[in-house]
């Protein structure tokens, strides 16, 4: 829901919602506000006494009181500037923090489809840039809101004790002030979705620029790289000139609104004092607290463009948090499946691509202890079948079965618990061999060491300076291809799963790679269900069946050998490859 529809004020009553669960950071942060707004107007007040009984009718003692009452309230007003700063800043940090794990933790949780219609730089976006906007809404904002707020109100109160009349002039003009604040809100809002959206670009783009960077160069199109990128930074640049625009062109208006009002206080004070109702006091009074009152209209008016970017920012990221996640509504536990996987006249269509079948009416038995491999012509649906176990995405029709339960009755973290995966794209993380080989379990030292050696992976990690603890560099940067499929495979024997999934899993490799990651991957198969998506048809001669897709549709079932005196699908590819790959 937009903004505009919803309105900007349910949604940063939202933001505070989480402000608020700091209360007693906020309770000592408001205090220490109002203590710092009364020791303002005190100050104010004290330019009667100042004025009448230090210059105009000057009083020996007060040669001391007021010295020492300034320092003292500026003493009073610095200790409560600091706890309200404190205070503030350790609820919106705290609140960034928050909203970043929230928000992580929920795109974690949502379907595969979310991560195909949005960009992970743009997600990346989110997390770091719209919750930087949101603490400033949640307590930079804040604190000038309520402190100059209640600046205002009790210079205002002042200003009504001293007369009644000089006060009511500055009064005319507060709606107009109102009116303008009002305007450039609204205006804040709907530019910094702009700027928010053209942030999520602006980081996409750089991202594949920089991650592909060998490719531009290669290309030369460090040019077309640059220009599509000053494009989106131009954009974002129009969009800030514009606030900027904005926040400079309101300051002026509230200056020359303020400026009016006190033409009219000076106007009304001169006759007042001529009437005798005004002493020299009491107009420094007045003076002092409008000249005090101008700043904080106009810290109030630009903190609009603050609490704008905010609430945009926070409507993004509420967005996310609202989202539908993963459906888990499975009951059944499972500790650890047989392995039985059944398909039954599976079909599978993306949200993305919903008037064509990426599967159509798939049935197919892997049995557990035995190989299943799937080949078939690029875009014929192999890696979209073997994404509807572990459920990243949900079939449009038809049941597929875990001996014999249904997958979506199980709970979705224990099925998914039965599945280890080790696909082309080895995802390793900037950590040590160790920490990738152990990801997210407890293992000790001496069963990552038989991992690894299970992997065929201990002979180059002992080669490394520092052996497991060798730090690998993002997704494994510092490793060769077959180094980081071999430290998957290792992973994939650590979690000792029923189920196995390989995903192309050497399509990628030179023929000694492959040959240490196929041995590797002998000794993980046996006794488990095995799910083998093959590039290279070689691989999977021995394979219990093999099932043969064409434009989402399973065309041939059979062995190796059966499928190739066929003469059908299966036997073309084999002739292809062989024809056009001898040496493989």
């Amino acid at each position: 829901m937009s903004t505009d529809a919803q309105g900007a004020w349910p949604i940063y009553r939202r933001l505070l919602g989480h402000a608020w669960v700091y209360w007693p950071f906020l309770l000592v942060a408001m205090l220490a506000m109002i203590v710092e707004a009364l020791a303002g107007a005190a100050f104010v007040w004290l330019m009667e006494p100042l004025t009448n009984d230090g210059f105009v009718d000057p009083k020996p003692e007060m040669a001391l009181v007021l010295p020492l009452s300034i320092i003292g309230l500026f003493l009073l007003r610095g200790l409560a500037t600091f706890a309200t700063d404190y205070g503030m800043a350790r609820v919106g940090r705290s609140v960034v923090r928050d909203l970043r794990e929230l928000v992580l933790g929920k795109y974690l949780r949502l379907p595969s489809a979310r991560f195909d219609t949005e960009a992970v730089p743009a997600m990346v976006s989110r997390l770091n840039f719209d919750t930087e906007q949101v603490t400033q809404a949640s307590s930079d904002a804040l604190k000038a809101i309520l402190t100059d707020g209640l600046t205002v109100l009790f210079l205002f109160g002042l200003m009504l004790y001293t007369s009644v009349k000089v006060t009511l002039a500055m009064i005319l003009i507060a709606p107009l002030i109102g009116l303008l604040v009002w305007y450039v809100g609204g205006r804040y809002r709907k530019i910094s979705r702009g700027i928010q959206d053209g942030m999520g670009d602006l980081a996409a783009s750089a991202e594949q620029s920089l991650a592909a960077q060998q490719d531009v160069k290669v290309y030369g199109a460090q040019d077309f790289e640059r220009a599509r990128y000053s494009t989106f930074a131009n954009r974002i640049l129009r969009l800030n000139m514009k606030v900027e625009t904005t926040r400079a062109a309101s300051s002026a208006l509230v200056q020359i609104l303020a400026a009016l009002a006190l033409a009219a206080i000076v106007w009304v004070s001169v006759h007042e004092a001529l009437e005798g109702r005004l002493n020299p006091g009491q107009f420094v009074q007045l003076m002092t607290a409008m000249m005090g009152i101008i700043p904080s209209l106009r810290r109030i008016t630009n903190v609009q463009s603050v609490i704008g970017r905010g609430v945009a920012a926070a409507e993004r990221l509420f967005a996310v948090l609202d989202a539908p996640e993963e459906k888990d509504t499975g009951t059944v536990a499972l500790a650890r499946a047989r392995g039985e996987l059944v398909f039954d006249r599976v079909s599978l269509r993306y949200e993305r691509d919903a008037d064509r079948h990426a599967l159509e009416d798939i049935s197919f038995t892997a049995a557990p202890g035995t190989v299943t491999a799937i080949v078939g012509r690029s875009g014929s649906g192999k890696t979209s079948l073997v994404r509807l176990v572990p459920r990243f995405y949900e079939p449009s029709s038809g049941t597929i079965t875990l001996d014999g339960v249904p997958l979506d009755d199980y709970r979705l973290a224990d099925l998914r618990r039965q599945i280890a995966l080790v696909g082309q794209r080895v995802m390793l993380f900037d950590d040590s061999i160790a920490a990738n080989i152990a990801y997210a379990s407890d293992a000790d030292a001496q069963a990552l060491r038989a991992a690894a050696e299970a992997a065929n992976a201990r002979e180059f990690i002992e080669r490394l300076p520092q052996g497991m603890d060798t730090p690998i560099g993002e997704n494994g940067a510092m490793l060769s291809g077959g180094q980081r499929q071999r430290l998957a495979i290792a992973r994939a024997i650590l979690r000792d799963a029923p189920i196995l999934v390989l995903d192309e899993a050497t399509a990628a490799l030179d023929t000694e790679s492959e040959r240490l990651v196929q041995e590797a991957l002998t000794r993980l198969m046996p006794d488990r269900t095995t799910l083998v998506i093959a590039h290279r048809l070689s691989t999977i001669e021995h394979a219990d069946q093999v099932l043969v897709l064409d434009q989402g549709r399973l065309v041939e079932r059979g062995t190796h050998a059966q499928l190739l005196a066929q003469g059908g699908l299966y036997a073309h590819l084999h002739r292809m490859q062989f024809r056009e790959a001898p040496d493989a």
